[in-house]
């Protein structure tokens, strides 16, 4: 595909023609770029917000950018392409003055792409500027939502780190809740909210939550519940017995107090857990498939 492309790069910029001059009083605007409008019409470069495509792993799909110099001098900006194979047929095209260019590119969706939505960015740069143009993939195929939390862990100052998972085809936004239960009750209950993440298909992230005021003496379990829209909710779990210096010097039948408490309470709760995912397996049966046949 490559290959293809760069044959075509000495017309990559396909100028359409010079636009009308804005009156000399009127300062003219800065350069535009974005997704060509529908059927390639239009002065600027504002005829879609976003790229759209959609299409089977496996195939290539192309689209268009325009950009727009409405300036008294030619314009040169570069492309670049970021989170989605793109492949351009040049990446530095020169705008003539007030004329626009509209530069034909392709995303190139590999046959291990798992169906959902994927994102990219082109970004167009000339002058100091920037403008960046989000591509919206949609690989076609049976969508499944799937998230999954791992390595939770609870250190000595009570900092929680857990790890989100997306095991789907989808592009995931994560909820989070946490609680923390002691030997003698709930210590911890952060009801479920939002993350600042956004996680793709086969995309992982390890994460911290604080916990600045963890339990000077006592065993504790902690729980780390994560959902997404359309995903089963996910669930690990983490224990921890904290003992701080001050405690254990204010008394050490209380300290033995507790830490018995605290180990009966793990035990307990760790044979809890094992009932629940344990399954009965039964004996093999026979049955007589030729029952109700005639003979």
């Amino acid at each position: 595909m490559r290959g293809a492309w760069a044959g075509t790069a000495t017309a990559v910029a396909a100028l359409l023609g010079a636009v009308a001059a804005a009156p000399a009083s009127t300062p003219a605007p800065g350069w535009t770029a974005g997704a060509a409008g529908a059927g390639g019409t239009g002065g600027a470069a504002q005829g879609r917000p976003y790229v759209y495509l959609e299409g089977a792993a496996g195939s290539v799909l192309q689209d268009t950018l325009s950009v727009s110099n409405p300036g008294a001098r030619p314009l040169t900006v570069r492309l670049d392409g970021q989170g989605a194979p793109l492949a351009f047929a040049a990446r530095t095209v020169t705008v003539p003055a007030r004329t626009r260019a509209d530069v034909p590119f392709a995303v190139t969706v590999t046959a291990d792409t798992p169906p959902g939505d994927h994102r990219g960015t082109v970004t167009v740069t000339a002058d100091g500027r920037a403008v960046r143009v989000p591509v919206h993939l949609r690989v076609s195929g049976p969508i499944l939502a799937a998230l999954t939390v791992e390595n939770v862990r609870l250190d000595a100052s009570g900092t929680l780190r857990y790890t989100l998972v997306n095991r789907g085809s989808t592009v995931l936004v994560p909820r989070l809740s946490v609680r923390a239960e002691g030997a003698f009750g709930t210590v911890l209950d952060r009801p479920s909210r939002a993350l600042a993440l956004t996680l793709r298909p086969g995309e992982r992230a390890t994460r911290t939550e604080p916990w600045p005021d963890p339990p000077a003496l006592d065993a504790v379990a902690v729980h780390v519940r994560a959902t997404a829209p359309g995903a089963t909710a996910a669930e690990a779990r983490a224990e921890r017995v904290f003992v701080s210096t001050g405690a254990a010097v204010a008394g050490a039948g209380a300290l033995l107090t507790v830490v018995a408490a605290a180990a009966a309470t793990l035990r307990r709760r760790r044979d809890r857990a094992t009932e629940e995912t344990e399954i009965p397996v039964g004996q093999p049966q026979l049955v007589d498939v030729t029952a109700g046949a005639d003979r």
